[in-house]
């Protein structure tokens, strides 16, 4: 398996910028468990990193700070300002009425500053677009259908970005991950419902039917392969989904993973869909759970090929990456 190096990262860069212009790469929504790991990784290609958040925090030495209430639309146009390169990695509230009311004004002011400042623009994004028959094995390729209202509005993103691709009114690519773990992500299923649950000595609780294959992305590669893809030219106008695992574990098998790194007994706590119906009566996240509930009753398969021929890179092993998880403790 190749590692991804810093020799190689700036070959990358290099060839694909003959003069070598060092220009700001911002990430709107710097301090999540995408962000924090994406400007680690984007230091290998520039000093020059803007940070976007309301409390946004340095990770690098050199990093610009911006603070920046990004429900107030009139600042996004002077926190791209300047910006070569565009990440969107921000993540809101886990709400469907949220995501209808902020997501679509929200990227709308994003696209227009890219334009107006001759920006690329990079967008982490997820999976629920696809269709339902899709979910036992997604590509690039796979049917956009959502069956549900979360995914509508995923798919409203998409077309957003990728219609103005078409007119050659932006230039943008979509960076697109599986449900994913890692250090620093306090909001990762795996974190919250396994790894937490237990080191409190509470069983491990999972949706749906745990012997269907479940993959998750790694977030340290998927920052690696995001800042690679923001800095390769010829990456750019169209869909990449990013490096994942290719051993086909269960729900089941990830959970034991996780428990023989901790030393703990794998119990586990199954969450049926009438569950986490009952369950939203009381706990107003769990609300928005039921319409996804479809990803967890059959094998999710997420085919990440395109990414690794295009650039010969691999994912991080379940094993591996569940021990720099727990490690990160």
């Amino acid at each position: 398996m190749r590692l991804f190096t810093r020799i190689e990262k700036l070959t990358f860069a290099k060839s694909n910028n003959s003069k070598q212009r060092i220009m700001t790469q911002t990430i709107l929504g710097s301090g999540g468990g995408i962000g924090l790991p994406l400007a680690k990784e984007l230091k290998n290609y520039t000093d020059k990193i803007r940070l976007v958040s309301r409390n946004p925090k340095k990770v690098n030495d050199t990093d610009e700070l911006f603070p920046v209430d990004v429900n107030d639309l009139t600042q996004i146009d002077k926190a791209i300002a300047g910006s070569e390169v565009v990440y969107v990695t921000i993540g809101f509230e886990y709400n469907t009425r949220v995501w209808q009311k902020v997501w679509p004004p929200f990227l709308q002011e994003v696209i227009n500053a890219c334009k107006k400042y001759n920006a690329k623009l990079v967008f982490f994004d997820n999976v629920y677009m696809y269709a339902k028959t899709a979910i036992p094995m997604m590509t690039e390729n796979s049917q956009i259908l959502p069956p549900s209202e979360k995914g509508k509005i995923r798919t409203k993103l998409h077309e957003m970005i990728m219609n103005e691709v078409e007119k050659r009114n932006l230039t943008a690519l979509i960076a697109r991950s599986a449900d994913f773990y890692g250090p620093d992500n306090k909001n990762s299923g795996l974190n919250m419902m396994v790894v937490d649950n237990l080191l409190k000595g509470k069983k491990a609780q999972a949706f749906g039917d745990i012997n269907k294959i479940h993959t998750y992305t790694f977030t340290p590669d998927a920052a690696k392969a995001t800042a690679l893809l923001g800095n390769t030219a010829d990456a750019f106008n169209q869909v990449w989904h990013l490096p994942t695992t290719k051993e086909k574990l269960t729900a089941r098998q990830w959970i034991e993973l996780i428990a023989l790194e901790l030393d703990k007994e794998p119990k586990i706590q199954k969450v049926p869909t009438w569950m986490v119906h009952t369950l939203g009566l009381f706990i107003p996240i769990m609300r928005e759970f039921p319409e996804m509930m479809y990803q967890y009753e059959q094998d999710y398969i997420f085919d990440s090929t395109k990414f690794e021929k295009r650039f010969g890179i691999f994912a991080t092993t379940p094993k591996d990456g569940i021990k720099k998880l727990i490690k990160s403790l």
